[in-house]
């Protein structure tokens, strides 16, 4: 194992301890920090102790390899420890970019563990609702690989069962992390189902990363006068709580326009303030855009930040290619992809991120 993690596992070790021997009581200020500490090193501890557990199969292999002479079998053994060597290094790569980048709020981006998944239809009409419905089920799948919760805020469906709006929380180790870099304009080539002429569309659609305000510490307060409040009945299934009960809850931040709706839990304040921490993190994320903004301009290029106007990946289905134009890569197997397997495309971005960073 590196020595450098063998660093952060004794680190960890000394602050957990330091953490038992402070009284909340005398010590508040010390006992929050060596909290806090603990908290950010948390993640990177998890996967460290992965990196461990995989570095000891390896070896378990190995031996196993060394006692065989069936040339078959040996063959799998080579196979399996191949695998399991590639594992260790997607978790390395998850660690290095939570160590060295996506600094936020003074905080490593590996330590803020929920987030908020929002993905819009953008044009191409019901086409861009259906590449959302897809693009969806990605992170879905991908949220299920990583083991993370994820539970559906609100969703606006149209008639062809695609997706106008969906929003999402997403918890697990190290979401932000790896999630930060799909923020942005997703576009997708294909022939549509209902495109009876095999004609080609083009369609788009957005996908917003925040990490919720909790995990970054933010510090928003928004008066009650900059604020419009309506309850709602809620949509889609739910029985005779949905017909009956306003529940549902739309809040308007009319300084910047932005409308928050949600319904996912069953009572009014909880969907009020689910609506009112979505609203602070979008009112910090674009605080963020801003200063990273006139970051940019001094830089040659950023991934995950800057332009988000700008397309940052295409689906090319006729072609069977995706393409990532921030860091002009390109990949094949589509399907694969959409089914949850995005760590080829994350690894690369964070690998191309740390590129940078040395430069």
């Amino acid at each position: 194992m590196k020595q450098a993690y063998q660093i952060i596992l004794k680190e960890y070790e000394n602050t957990e301890n330091l953490l038992k021997s402070l009284d909340m009581a005398t010590q508040k200020r010390a006992y929050i920090e060596a909290s806090k500490k603990l908290g950010k090193l948390n993640a990177v501890v998890e996967n460290i102790r992965a990196i461990q557990t995989l570095e000891f199969e390896i070896s378990k292999t190995e031996a196993l390899a060394l006692q065989e002479s069936d040339s078959e079998l040996i063959t799998l053994y080579s196979n399996e420890i191949d695998s399991l060597r590639e594992r260790i290094r997607v978790l390395e790569s998850h660690i290095d970019a939570s160590r060295s980048d996506g600094k936020d709020a003074g905080r490593d981006a590996a330590s803020i563990t929920k987030v908020i998944l929002e993905i819009r239809a953008g044009t191409g009409g019901d086409e861009a609702a259906l590449f959302a419905r897809d693009l969806f089920r990605m992170y879905t799948k991908y949220a299920e690989l990583k083991g993370w919760d994820m539970a559906l805020i609100d969703e606006n469906k149209d008639e062809l069962g695609g997706y106008k709006e969906v929003v999402c929380e997403i918890k697990g180790i190290s979401v932000y992390a790896l999630l930060q870099y799909e923020g942005g304009v997703h576009r997708v080539q294909r022939i549509p189902e209902t495109e009876k002429a095999g004609r080609i569309h083009t369609s788009t659609a957005t996908v917003a990363v925040l990490p919720e305000l909790d995990c970054v510490h933010a510090d928003i307060e928004i008066p009650e006068k900059d604020l419009e409040i309506e309850f709602l009945r809620s949509g889609g299934a739910g029985g005779q709580n949905v017909n009956k009960v306003e529940t549902s809850v739309r809040i308007k931040h009319i300084p910047t326009g932005i409308v928050i709706r949600c319904q996912s839990e069953r009572h009014q304040h909880q969907n009020k303030e689910k609506a009112m921490m979505i609203l602070k993190a979008k009112l910090y994320e674009m605080k963020k855009q801003e200063d990273e903004s006139k970051l940019a301009k001094e830089r040659k290029q950023q991934v995950g930040a800057g332009e988000r106007s700008e397309k940052i990946r295409t689906y090319n289905f006729p072609q069977d290619r995706i393409t990532d134009h921030r860091i002009g890569a390109s990949w094949k197997n589509i399907s694969r992809i959409l089914g949850g397997n995005v760590d080829i495309i994350i690894d690369a971005l964070i690998h191309h991120r740390q590129d940078e960073n040395a430069i």
